[in-house]
């Protein structure tokens, strides 16, 4: 063999080298390995060209996000739309069941996460276990290793901007539904075992999430076959809420925290207007801290929680708001079984408000089985109703 011809063959061996190193070890997928870090976050703009759901690119979760109940768990990059009909990348994870896939792949829940905040060091896939959004993250995931198994494939969107380019959107249900829809796609792709049925589930923020999911699977993607949708503890009234905050003149801890999300959540919708403008000086001068820390940081004394909602925002900021609030109410119409479970002893969603929420979805005409839970607090609901979610899902999806 001459020089040229062996620096040939090397050459060769080398490109299928990183080809194979490229390749995931999942059943009937070729797809591209993403890089480590945050680089993972910020693909190239070239690369956000294609179908919504499509895959960008994938690898393997770490520890804190790996669910032991599966066979595996995947960090994935997906192509998505944001608000402003713009191609994005969201972040999320793929977690896939024990065992072979059945006949028609496994069936799928798409689980919404509670309120983390808004920067991106809170997004669910980036987790660690001295992460400072861990405990609004990993209380959940006992059911959800009761979902694996129940031998369904669980897929967690990140949402829009909440670890990749941009302001997360925060309360923006069509927002939200775009990337809990999307994820299955990209599921999909990254492991042809993974089935068309799906079930819409989150708790809180995710709650919330989960009904807009439910409200725009159909026309967003025709060829999932959405079964149901379980809503625990959904956020709604969000503009009620709101115009309220003017009455509540102690200092707030996490409910400041949620306000001065919600704010900024509603600024993405608005054109031209700079969330910090919406504050009050005092809560001015801690709003860079919405781009470094999570919930619990934020509705600390020495941040927005030691701050009265009173006193978060400027002379009529709210009512500036209120449009956009508006929407955020999750009374949707929803062409398929919803279940919503309240516990009644929520400080943070009030059993009110869900109860109003469920005459509303009445009205609409949707099916919705409704279930309470005396003494059960907001954070307990998602362990104390998973017996029920549990029945919902095996009857949605068998």
């Amino acid at each position: 063999m001459t020089p040229s011809s062996h620096r040939r063959a090397l050459v060769a061996a080398l490109i299928a080298l990183v080809a194979l190193i490229a390749l995931p070890a999942v059943a009937g997928a070729k797809v591209r390995t993403g890089p480590a870090g945050a680089k993972f976050y910020t693909p190239p703009k070239s690369m956000l060209k294609g179908k919504h759901g499509s895959l960008i690119w994938v690898r393997k979760a770490n520890k804190t996000t790996t669910l032991s109940g599966g066979s595996s768990s995947w960090v994935v990059l997906y192509r998505s739309v944001s608000t402003k009909g713009r191609p994005i990348a969201v972040s999320g994870l793929v977690t896939l069941p024990k065992g072979k896939a059945p006949k028609g792949g496994w069936g799928v829940v798409s689980w919404s996460h509670g309120t983390t905040g808004t920067a991106d060091v809170c997004a669910p896939s980036r987790d660690t276990p001295s992460g400072p959004a861990h405990p609004y993250i990993d209380y959940v995931d006992p059911q959800l290793n009761a979902m694996l198994a129940q031998k369904y494939a669980v897929v967690r969107s990140d949402f829009e901007g909440l670890g990749t380019a941009g302001v997360h959107p925060y309360l923006i249900g069509v927002s939200e539904g775009r990337g809990s829809v999307d994820i299955i796609r990209a599921a999909r792709e990254l492991n042809k075992g993974v089935g068309t049925k799906w079930v819409s589930a989150g708790h809180s923020q995710g709650g919330q999430a989960a009904l807009f999911a439910g409200s725009i699977a159909k026309k967003w993607a025709p060829e999932l076959k959405l079964k149901g949708v379980a809503a625990f503890a959904p956020a709604s009234h969000i503009s009620e809420e709101a115009n309220a905050v003017g009455g509540l003149t102690t200092p707030g801890g996490g409910l400041s925290g949620i306000a001065s999300l919600v704010a900024v959540g509603a600024a993405t919708q608005i054109s031209g207007l700079n969330a910090k403008t919406l504050f009050t000086p005092a809560a001015a001068a801690l709003y860079p801290q919405i781009d470094k820390t999570c919930l619990q940081q934020l509705g600390a004394s020495d941040s927005f929680g030691g701050i009265a909602p009173s006193g978060l925002f400027s002379a009529g900021s709210v009512t500036k708001l209120n449009p956009v609030l508006v929407k955020m109410n999750p009374a949707l119409k929803i062409p398929v079984p919803v279940l919503m479970l309240q516990g009644l002893s929520d400080g943070t969603v009030f059993p009110a408000f869900t109860n109003d929420l469920d005459k509303q979805l009445n009205a609409l005409g949707d099916s919705v089985d409704y279930k309470t839970y005396p003494g059960v607090s907001h954070g307990d609901i998602v362990a104390a109703a998973q017996a029920d979610a549990a029945a919902f899902y095996k009857q949605r999806l068998g």
